[in-house]
């Protein structure tokens, strides 16, 4: 039986999205207080997967997953995960709006309720904790008057909804991923992801395009790409990519070589199904057999000279 470890404790999204993955069914879950000691769980052995939140619809990506995946002891994505999300006031039973002085919950969640919060509780203490369903129990306990959590949180921690579905853009959905140790990647679906990191060598002109045109070349589409400072001095970024693909799809494991040589270093964060849209056809001269032909040609030209 595996340990799963996820952002707890229970009730939160990535508990929710947890158990929508088949790897989830029969397996041990363990709630962690922060991203960091779920990630760390998995590091230490203590897990042998961790749930955590990669990006928003809304807020965009999550800093503490994008950086543990760039620095440390090296994880992989096995398997993503997307979830809409729903915001709800949860306060004691007795609580009125009106009663409501201090409030906690998750950075992310906050910044998609913020103009709700400016309009209903203007002067209200905004507190940030671990998790939304951290600030809920922290609520039941009596530590804070209200939190802003998911709608499950209020049955979990015996708390009364003083208002429903509050977030500035309704419809967020926010994308999970499962991080394990490095093992050998699934087998193609032909609807695949790939993540990496790359690190540029050195502060140049046209660096950042030197990468693009690696993907492009090749006709790789990505679907993110985020700047990250590499913690080192002012001005030093490396650069957090999703790709359409596999790495065992020729033209992106040689995008992804091709990388190898220009930058300082690229970690790979691994290759498994994607689970929104549809990857788009491969154009001419860049499919596997395209590849393999080529290859064929420029050894048949090395070795007799006859093209």
């Amino acid at each position: 039986m595996s340990t799963l470890a996820f952002l707890g404790p229970e009730g939160t999204f990535a508990h929710a999205a947890l158990l929508g993955l088949d790897a989830a069914a029969g397996a041990t879950l363990q709630p962690m207080a922060t991203v960091t000691s779920a990630i760390d769980a998995v590091r230490s052995g203590a897990a042998d997967g961790a749930l955590v939140p990669l990006e928003n619809s809304v807020e965009g990506a999550v800093p503490a997953t994008l950086d543990e995946l760039a620095g440390g002891e090296p994880l992989v994505i096995a398997a993503e995960a997307y979830l809409p999300v729903s915001f709800d006031l949860l306060a004691r039973d007795g609580t009125a709006l009106a009663d409501v002085r201090t409030v906690a919950t998750h950075p992310h969640a906050e910044a998609q309720v913020r103009r709700w919060l400016q309009a209903n509780l203007p002067g209200a203490q905004v507190a940030m904790v671990g998790s939304t369903a951290g600030g809920a129990q922290a609520t039941a306990a009596g530590e804070f008057d209200a939190a802003i959590s998911a709608p499950v949180a209020a049955g979990l921690f015996g708390l009364t909804a003083l208002a429903r579905d509050i977030a500035d853009n309704p419809g967020a959905v926010t994308r999970f991923v499962l991080l394990t140790r490095p093992a050998a990647p699934p087998a193609r679906t032909g609807n695949d992801r790939t993540t990496l990191v790359a690190y540029l060598r050195a502060d140049h002109s046209g660096a950042l395009l030197e990468i693009l045109t690696e993907f492009a070349s090749r006709a790789v589409n990505l679907t993110r790409i985020e700047s990250r400072p590499t913690k080192g001095r002012i001005g030093q970024y490396c650069f957090s990519i999703d790709c359409e693909g596999h790495i065992c799809d020729e033209r992106v494991g040689d995008a992804i070589a091709a990388l190898r040589r220009v930058c300082a270093d690229v970690r790979y964060l691994g290759s498994y199904p994607r689970r929104d849209g549809v990857q788009g056809p491969v154009p001419g001269g860049r499919t596997d057999g395209d590849f393999t032909d080529s290859r064929a040609w420029l050894d048949r030209v090395r070795g007799t000279g006859a093209s």
